[in-house]
């Protein structure tokens, strides 16, 4: 090849090179679609925006470890973290309906004047790591509904809708937090309620959260009345910014001293301290509180509970049931104790029939149930050995222990209340006495009866169970008559020789199912005392006899009503009478369908 010709073809192709390199490169087509006015700005990576109004102090915020602060008078503020970000989104996606190019703005003379910029209402710093954007928004256009807006140090001028004006703030009040304390963000363990009635103080305790009043004396608290009063006070939320001025005179606001002082501590350390005063003249509903240096209103109502007297915050509950417990030794004229065993399930010491575990569920939650019912029922706090024997304590009718499981030969007690009458006490109360305790109680005497006196009241309900197809025959006894029917296949029954009567299949049927799966509604006595005459059981009334395959006989005998308007039944279990009250329903069911009819006059 001619040398000449090689040279040639190297300039060339180094030309082409330079072009695409230089050029052509820069001519690439911008990328499709609309371009937003602050194209480079990452509303995430803001760390300072400052809002300055046409003749107003300027409104800053800073983003410090993820949360945003209001800097006002050299003190940083909580702000409204959302009200922020949303402006600083907008931002970041705004696009701008029209561009005014730095071309067609040098045809005008007086473009900046025109459009409003050469003194902007507003102006918009944003800093963004070591970047820098202002944005100077102008006037209205005409239709009213977009503004001028110009980004410094550009000359190109953006129409862009004036629905962003109404997320800039007017003062820095707009994007302060309006939440008076967050107390999700406090660490304490102890809260001292200074009102009227004078100091309380509050603890809780670190394992189950439940508080506890320290003073002016040591008892339980009732844990979900604070937590309400604190769910009130996190949902209080400030009306007006009054100052923020720490040499402010507080007595014109009710402050020096505070008619309400919550302080927060975890240990010796002051969490937060939140004073309240008087309402301002024209909104009773509000009062003036203080958080650190600032004065500002809030509702009046929320905070009502803060002004109760002790007594509003005592647990009313006269027993809460401890934890992790094994053994429930109930004390009396007939002692008995409840130890629990696999499966939740509970024997009674000493006995062998079988317990009820709903009635054991219903025995505790009705102990757990009994209320004090009023300021008066808080009889004595500080009670002497004078006092229990004055209130029947010392010798009590009824003491209930509970204990742990066995550590060597006993179960430790855990926890106990007692019970007491004094000698020709006829009240409708009863008082009590949580153990360890000095305090002394008066509870409703309807709701300690409603507990149980003996361990058999505890028994499984269940009377008898028994496959309906083994029961052969019925026999129903009353007054010297006697009605007798015979199961003589599935679904058919027929009256036996003597017997009278029409057989209803259906009828008869349904009181076989009820009657196989028998169930007391409660037990009323056993042994000695199930033939009291109280409970009426005479050789005149109803008896039914259920005969089954195997040749067992099943009987159950009727007698008088219960105070409860029950029928009681008597029934022979383990070999021993016992007597329970039986559902009114299917009494009276049976007597239609299946007793005697009567004698013929």
């Amino acid at each position: 090849m001619n040398p000449k010709h090689t040279w040639i073809w190297a300039v060339i192709a180094a030309g082409l090179f330079a072009f695409i390199f230089f050029f052509e490169r820069n001519l690439q087509k911008p990328p499709p679609g609309p371009v937003p006015m602050l194209s480079e700005l990452k509303a995430a990576a803001v760390t300072r925006i400052v809002i300055q109004h046409s003749g107003q102090l300027e409104i800053r915020a800073e983003r410090t470890n993820g949360s945003w602060t209001v800097v006002k008078t050299g003190a940083s503020l909580p702000a409204q973290t959302s009200a922020i970000e949303a402006l600083l989104t907008t931002l970041e996606q705004v696009i701008p309906a029209t561009r005014i190019t730095a071309r067609e703005l040098r045809q005008r003379s007086r473009s900046e004047e025109e459009f409003g910029l050469d003194n902007p209402r507003t102006s918009i710093v944003i800093l963004q790591g070591q970047r820098r954007d202002q944005i100077n928004i102008g006037v209205h256009t005409a239709p009213g509904d977009q503004v001028f807006v110009k980004v410094v140090p550009h000359e190109d001028i953006y129409v862009v809708d004036a629905d962003l004006l109404k997320l800039l703030p007017a003062s820095a009040a707009d994007w302060r937090d309006t939440a008076f304390v967050d107390l999700r963000k406090l660490t304490f363990d102890e809260l001292i309620v200074s009102n009227a009635f004078g100091p309380i103080r509050f603890q809780r305790d670190a394992t189950n959260a439940a508080w506890r009043i320290r003073d002016p004396l040591k008892t339980g608290a009732d844990s979900q009345r604070i937590e309400d009063a604190l769910q009130k006070l996190q949902s209080l939320r400030i009306g007006q910014f009054v100052t923020d001025d720490p040499r402010v005179d507080l007595e014109p606001f009710g402050l020096q001293p505070p008619s309400l002082e919550l302080a927060f501590r975890s240990g010796t350390n002051l969490a937060a301290l939140l004073r309240f005063g008087k309402s301002p003249t024209n909104a009773l509903a509000e009062i003036f509180a203080r958080r650190d240096n600032s004065i500002v209103t809030v509702p009046a109502e929320p905070l009502a509970a803060w002004r109760e007297q002790f007594f509003y915050f005592r647990d009313h509950r006269l027993f809460k049931l401890p934890p992790n417990f094994s053994e429930i030794e109930v004390r009396g004229t007939s002692p008995f104790t409840l130890q629990r065993g696999e499966s939740n399930s509970w024997h009674i010491a000493g006995e062998k029939f079988p317990v009820d575990v709903a009635l054991v569920d219903q025995f505790l939650n009705t102990l757990a149930e009994i209320e004090i019912p009023s300021r008066d029922a808080f009889v004595e706090d500080k009670a002497t050995d004078g006092d229990f024997a004055r209130y029947g304590l010392t010798s009590a009718v009824r003491q209930i222990v509970f204990k742990l499981p066995a550590a060597g030969a006993t179960n430790p007690p855990i926890k106990q209340i007692s019970f007491g009458l004094p000698p020709g006490w006829t009240n409708e109360t009863i008082f009590a006495r949580r153990g360890g305790e000095d305090s002394v109680f008066a509870v409703r005497l309807a709701d300690f009866q409603r507990l149980p006196t003996a361990g058999w009241q505890l028994r499984d309900r269940r009377v008898w169970n028994f496959p309906e197809n083994d029961l052969i025959r019925i026999t129903a006894r009353q007054e010297g008559r006697i009605r007798e029917l015979v199961n003589s296949g599935t679904n058919s029954w027929t009256f036996a020789a003597g017997s009278q009567g029409a057989v209803e299949t259906e009828p008869i049927e349904e009181i076989v199912r009820q009657f196989a799966r028998l169930s007391a509604t409660a037990w009323a006595a056993h042994g000695e005392t199930a033939r009291d005459a109280r409970f009426g059981f005479t050789t005149n009334n109803l008896a039914l006899t259920f005969e089954l395959k195997s040749g067992t006989k099943l009987e159950i005998q009727f007698g008088g009503l219960s105070p409860a308007k029950y029928p009681y039944a008597l029934v022979t279990l383990d070999g021993e009478p016992w007597v329970f009250e039986f559902s009114t329903a299917l009494y009276q069911f049976m007597s239609v369908y299946l007793a005697p009819p009567p004698a013929k006059p």
